[in-house]
């Protein structure tokens, strides 16, 4: 390879790691947004907090039904169509969003089906799987840059959000988002045209599997591996995105913090989130990562037992915002290096599809549960116990998994007979 091929496909990984970042914190930031926004949905549309909870849940299900399908057209086209079409998507939905009427009915349609199908398109599998495609060394570290995006556009967007919301202006928020959606679609264009993209895919993609569709789920659902990652992952998706996500600030707004605040703590943990990711990203190309996944699990277990006591304590949701967030997304690029090497990259997209599909289940449930418990209990506490047991669950199911690095990647077309 000469220089300039060497220097160009630099540029094209770069641009492949920096766009998934920024596309990251939109649709994060977009998806965060109905958390802040649930108490004014409800002020205004007299919607009981349950069925907000449900459009939180109807969008993670849509999610899931489009996760697979995303992952698999990365591993055969590369990132490029995925975050055209899934931006596109975001902006209409949330534009959707932002002109909802008196009676609201765009509202639950714009966010939960069209922008729903979007935030499945721009989600953290596809930049994971672009990436690991992309790059034979440091992989770890640069899944972890990329997908940090998912929680570092959150530290910056979800205060001013919190200020929109805190004058009555949630509307003119989720029209700054739609905005944004468009402006990362045009850079989209730009960054990654379609001679640069598909020369770095051909360069960075191992030799066609010549495997139908069916063989290849035939594969992942006889390997133990696959199934060890993919429950505990769905169990991450209930702690994170289904409880802390949907139900974290409200909860701040029940223990007396107003807005500002809530959305100031949640920014904190965005930030340190996004320094978890990093971290964890780095170790993962140095340590082994079934232990790293169990503690970041046994971890998370224990922050929630911190959340009955800050009532009235605004240090102490502070620690909390803290220490979450050092275990919060970190478990995304660990399981998405041992995809890469236990299972392989010919199948990579699809593994990682099929796995954000199970965390965004498992997120639709926490989602829908933390609505109903309120609802029926008038309070968190059974949630947040409930989220220690199965967080402790999730480190029980990797923490006996072998990380055998000798044996090096998988990157044959290939797949392995057994994983």
């Amino acid at each position: 390879m000469t220089d300039d091929s060497a220097g160009q496909a630099r540029w094209s990984n770069a641009g492949v790691v920096g766009l998934g970042f920024l596309a990251l914190a939109l649709a994060f930031s977009a998806r965060g947004a109905l958390s802040l926004a649930m108490p004014a949905w409800q002020a205004e549309f007299g919607w009981s907090r349950e069925f907000v909870s449900g459009i939180a849940a109807v969008t993670m299900l849509v999610m899931a039904a489009v996760a697979p399908v995303a992952g698999n057209a990365v591993d055969r086209h590369g990132p490029r169509p995925l975050l055209l079409f899934g931006l596109a998507a975001i902006g209409a939905g949330i534009a959707m969003v932002a002109g909802a009427g008196e009676d609201g009915w765009l509202l639950p349609l714009g966010f939960a089906v069209v922008a729903g199908v979007g935030f499945g398109a721009v989600a953290q599998h596809v930049v994971a799987a672009a990436i690991a495609l992309r790059f034979e060394t440091r992989r770890g570290l640069a899944t972890g840059i990329g997908t940090s995006g998912s929680t570092g556009g959150q530290l910056l967007m979800m205060p001013l959000l919190a200020l929109l919301l805190q004058d009555g202006g949630w509307r003119s928020g989720f029209a700054g988002l739609a905005a944004g959606a468009l402006v990362l679609l045009l850079a989209t264009l730009v960054v990654l045209r379609p001679a640069a993209a598909g020369a770095a895919g051909k360069r960075a993609r191992p030799a066609s599997d010549p495997r139908g569709t069916g063989e290849r789920l035939r594969f992942l659902a006889a390997s133990p591996v696959f199934h060890a990652l993919f429950w505990s992952f769905l169990l991450c998706g209930f702690t994170t995105s289904g409880v802390i996500e949907t139900h974290l600030l409200p909860y701040a707004a029940i223990c007396g913090f107003p807005p500002v605040l809530g959305a100031t703590a949640y920014g904190v943990l965005s930030g340190v989130n996004l320094c978890g990711m990093i971290l964890a990203g780095w170790l993962s190309d140095r340590m082994h990562r079934p232990l790293l996944l169990a503690v970041i699990y046994g971890g998370r277990a224990l922050c929630f037992v911190l959340l009955p006591f800050i009532a009235g304590d605004y240090p102490l949701l502070l620690v909390f915002a803290v220490l979450f967030g050092l275990f919060d997304y970190a478990t995304v690029p660990v399981t998405a290096s041992l995809v890469a090497s236990r299972l392989g990259l010919p199948i990579m997209g699809m593994a990682m599809g099929i796995l954000s599909a199970g965390h965004a289940v498992g997120g639709a449930a926490g989602a829908f549960a933390g609505g109903r418990v309120f609802d029926l209990a008038g309070g968190y506490d059974a949630l947040w116990f409930g989220s220690i047991a199965l967080a402790g669950l999730a480190a029980t199911l990797v923490a006996g998994l072998a990380d055998p690095r000798s044996s090096g990647p998988r990157t044959s077309g290939r797949l392995p007979a057994r994983a």
